[in-house]
């Protein structure tokens, strides 16, 4: 029973994704949903497959040089293993390059018996006659020591071994008896590239390995094909092999001398001849501290060596399954797919980044040093595959986000001026989901009469009207860096310093109102034929403290002011049809404004506030001496000084139109000094 209500939930969370599911391939679309799901399998095949892919093989197999370089162990020279070589000393001294001289390998072969060596293993093929081949066999016949004589076949390196070549040397070994002479192989295979890191394959047409031929043992390793573990020497001026030419070896009056650094050993015997049978390896990229020179080679006895030395610690790198590598490559491409989804700040982003490239470059260094074999470990392909992930889905991604973005943007627009819509598209956190108190500007405006008129028009009239009268209206709050609270019908409410708050925001506001009044009355002008008379716009602005934020239920939110500054800006906008002025605002607009051009039109106290305000009216076109003027009459009438009123009186004779100081002469007369008007709305 537990187990259907487990389905159950699952089935039920499924059903309720299935619709954005839906929704989210909708808005990627089918083409863009092609070209991802393309570029996430290239991705998958990049993070699985590079060490066989053009270039992207180049980098692992560089990548891995690197690692198997810097994990590689510093030791002391090896006391196990001595090498025994043909130089170009050697060459000089026998007067003999190829084949080298066997008179000479006869009796260091002889001196190696007699000091004792544990075994012998020849990397020297005997493909050809010489006129010292009697000498060699008589050698061969007498050792005690078990030796292995280096063979290739036709059929295994048709291209440095011929059907006679091999028919000799087999020949040459069957003379040998009853010696303790056999075959062993010494093959070796390169990369492609030209760089010894792997063990060779095994034929079994072949007899065992030089390594598994020396030690007798480790079957194990009959077919390991795994990485060759080179090891570094702790000082380079003490090798991690002893090497020892051949004619030391051979003279006879040096085998006390010689005998510690033999008996008991391995001894590996072959050539030590530039451009001979000379290998690059992983170290063949850094410099040679001896030389200087980047880029030397190992000669291919000394690769035996390494493979009989990491034979006898034992050591057999293991390698990662390849469900493993799969499950990596996965991990990987959907790693940069969740990546290019989330939602996150540019820094936080960069540190995921940063420790996700970490990741990549660091694990596979860890797992090289833990004894992990990393040859065939995809880590270029794990980068390029994430890449592709991050940008296919993060292209995807973006293409939608543009699409919701251009269309939030545009919602924003018309309630936020465009410097603020884009800086919240860009910094959504500045746009606070829950209400906070904040210091605005509030404006409020209305079209006088408009009611009325709307009741002696035909309704479409009456929308084209009002469409065309808030638009023009809503276009100059949003040029004055305001944001569009709500409309009321012909109402306007608007509110400067939130979500984002600016030093001129008074000053916004201020100019706001004035261009608001004056675009009402281009309005009134450009009225249609046949319409009435259309009243005049005032406006209200006041500065206090308001709650602003986002407000409503669960599915429907909208972004507003509340508190007394909204109310009293819409008291201040009434005010006007009282004060016969167009635009008012309050003193603590003027106290926070670095304009000049405010005229005092006395005090007054509007319903929901207690105390009396003094309200202003911006007149823009008077000149500063004449808004000096009217500020020191109207000081003067409230410290007492009644030739004031005559100062008014004289200003209403120059400009009798002035129905507004029309209206305060009266009203100063009615309160007296110090007074104010008590008004209904």
């Amino acid at each position: 029973m537990g187990g259907s209500v487990k389905d159950g939930s699952l089935a039920g969370r499924w059903r309720a994704l299935q619709p954005e599911i839906r929704k989210t391939l909708k808005q990627i679309g089918a083409t863009r949903l092609i070209i991802t799901a393309l570029f996430l399998v290239l991705g998958l095949v990049f993070a699985r497959y590079s060490w066989n892919i053009m270039l992207a093989r180049d980098a692992e197999r560089a990548l891995y040089d690197v690692r198997a370089l810097l994990a590689a162990p510093r030791v002391e020279t090896d006391q196990r293993i001595t090498m025994v070589t043909f130089n170009e000393e050697t060459l000089r001294l026998t007067g003999r390059r190829s084949p080298l001289d066997r008179s000479m390998l006869a009796r260091a072969l002889t001196q190696l018996d007699r000091m004792g060596a544990k075994a012998i293993g020849i990397d020297i093929l005997i493909d050809q006659p010489t006129p010292e081949d009697q000498i060699l066999i008589d050698a061969f016949r007498t050792m005690r020591t078990p030796t292995y004589l280096g063979l290739a076949t036709n059929k295994s390196n048709p291209a440095f071994m011929t059907y006679e070549q091999e028919q000799f040397l087999r020949d040459f070994q069957a003379k040998t008896r009853p010696g303790n002479v056999h075959f062993t192989s010494i093959r070796l295979q390169a990369d492609q590239d030209g760089v010894m890191r792997s063990w060779p394959d095994q034929p079994r047409d072949l007899p065992p390995l030089l390594a598994n031929s020396l030690t007798g043992a480790y079957p194990e390793f009959r077919s390991y094909q795994g990485a060759i573990r080179y090891r570094l020497p702790v000082d380079y001026q003490r090798p991690v092999f002893d090497k020892l030419p051949v004619e030391l070896i051979a003279n006879p009056d040096v085998l006390d001398a010689l005998r510690p650094q033999i008996e008991g050993r391995y001894v590996l015997i072959g050539g030590n001849i530039p451009d001979v049978d000379q290998f690059v390896t992983p170290a063949s990229a850094m410099k040679d501290p001896q030389t200087g020179r980047v880029g030397e080679t190992m000669i291919g006895l000394e690769v035996h060596a390494n493979l009989l030395a990491q034979m006898l610690d034992g050591v057999m790198p293991r390698k990662i399954p390849d469900w493993g590598l799969w499950l990596i490559a996965l991990g990987v491409v959907t790693l940069g797919a969740l990546t290019a989804t989330a939602d996150m700040s540019f820094w936080r982003l960069s540190l995921v980044l940063l420790v996700q490239l970490a990741a990549v470059v660091t694990v596979p260094f860890l797992w090289q040093f833990k004894g992990v074999d990393t040859i065939g470990l995809p880590v270029f392909g794990w980068l390029i595959g994430w890449i592709f992930a991050y940008s296919a889905v993060g292209t995807a991604a973006r293409g939608i986000g543009s699409e919701q973005r251009s269309f939030a943007q545009s919602a924003l627009g018309k309630y936020l001026p465009r410097d603020i819509a884009n800086d919240i598209m860009k910094n959504p956190e500045r746009l606070q989901l829950h209400g906070e108190k904040r210091e605005i500007y509030a404006l409020f405006s209305d079209l006088e009469g408009f009611t009325k008129l709307s009741h002696q028009i035909e309704p479409e009239m009456v929308a084209f009207l009002l469409n065309k009268y808030l638009d023009m209206l809503s276009e100059t709050v949003l040029e004055h860096g305001g944001t569009i609270d709500k409309f009321v019908g012909d109402a306007i409410v608007a509110f400067w310093g939130a979500p984002i708050s600016r030093p001129d925001d008074p000053d916004r506001a201020v100019r706001c109102a004035i261009a608001m009044f004056e675009a009402g009355e281009k309005f009134r002008k450009d009225a249609p034929e046949g319409v009435p008379p259309i009243g005049v716009t005032r406006v209200g602005v006041h500065h206090g403290e308001a709650i602003v934020g986002n407000f409503g239920g669960e599915g429907r939110i909208q972004y507003t002011a509340l508190g007394d500054s909204m109310n009293t800006a819409s008291r201040l906008e009434g005010a006007n049809k009282y004060l016969k002025t167009k635009t008012l605002v309050s003193d603590t607009v003027v106290a926070k404004s670095s304009l000049s051009f405010f005229r005092p039109m006395g005090r007054i106290a509007v319903s929901g506030r207690s105390t009396p305000m003094m309200v202003y009216e911006p007149v823009p076109n008077f000149s500063a001496a004449v808004v000096q003027q009217f500020t020191d009459a109207l000081r003067r009438f409230d410290d007492g000084d009644q030739t004031a009123l005559t100062t008014f009186e004289q200003m209403l004779v120059t400009n009798p139109d002035d129905k507004a100081l029309e209206n305060l002469i009266e009203r100063l007369r009615e309160v007296g000094p110090g007074g104010y008007n008590a008004l209904d709305k």
